[in-house]
């Protein structure tokens, strides 16, 4: 599930949103700050507005998604933390990881169909590559319902992800899409979703990808499945600047000649 679902739970159970963040006093600040955020982002979800739209029961949402080798680290962080921790619920299918970025924008003046809006949107998105860091691993409870066992990025993976969230949201609005919420954002990447219990924050080891494509992803509520309908490449990120010593060294001005003491 992605924020943009957990915000369909919340819209749907506001009142529990809200209890979820205040039943977070006595936890860490970056804890309140995650709940915070997806309380937030709950206002901001578009609901479907027509009966064949709720039938149909369809979401769309852009996303990152790791690579291979991150994804099976993942896996491997979320075993260790379901037997560590008695964690217990429905988790993610491997495939289906992924760290959302921006769900679909309201619909304002429309001028195509919702799907091609999207598709327009993400070609209009010019944005730099990053680093994704995933360096710890977050439960949120609340009193009457289900809050997403997650891996969370670090702050260098935050405001990177943010401004690809920022020029997602931009393009939107340029084709009637209104998004709101935008800056109140904490990436993760959800790995389960289950009862309530005690909840969790804790460090792990840090599991790295090169974020080089976003995507546009069409969901189906209550079933754990994702179609891609749209790819667009990001741009190659800056690469880090060498400094050659040797050159640096001979380029270094003389020293003058200390007088003679004698």
């Amino acid at each position: 599930m992605t924020v943009a679902a957990a915000g369909r739970w919340c819209s749907r159970n506001r009142a529990t949103a809200v209890t979820a963040v205040a039943c977070t006093e006595g936890v860490s600040l970056s804890l309140r700050l995650f709940v915070s955020a997806i309380a937030v982002e709950a206002q901001a979800i578009p609901t479907p507005s027509t009966p064949a739209e709720l039938a149909a029961g369809i979401d769309y949402f852009f996303a990152v998604r790791p690579d291979d080798q991150a994804r099976s680290a993942i896996a491997d962080a979320a075993a260790r933390f379901r037997k560590a921790q008695r964690v217990s619920g429905v988790a993610v299918p491997l495939d289906s990881l992924h760290l959302s970025l921006c769900p679909m924008g309201r619909p304002e003046r429309l001028r195509q169909p919702l799907e091609q809006a999207l598709l327009a949107a993400g070609a209009e998105v010019r944005a730099t590559g990053f680093l994704a860091t995933l360096d710890a691993a977050m439960r949120c409870i609340s009193k009457d319902g289900q809050f997403p066992f997650v891996l969370c990025a670090d702050h260098a993976t935050t405001q990177a992800a943010l401004a690809l969230r920022k020029a997602i949201a931009d393009a939107q609005r340029r084709v009637g899409l209104q998004v709101g919420g935008v800056s109140s954002f904490h990436p993760h990447v959800a790995l389960q979703f289950g009862p309530a219990i005690d909840a969790i924050e804790e460090s792990i080891t840090p599991i790295q990808w090169h974020a080089r494509e976003f995507l546009l992803l069409r969901s189906f509520f209550g079933q754990s499945r994702h179609e891609v309908i749209g790819c667009w490449p990001l741009e190659k990120e800056p690469e880090p600047e060498v400094v050659d010593m040797l050159a640096e060294l001979a380029n270094m001005p003389e020293l003058p000649e200390l007088p003679d003491p004698y």
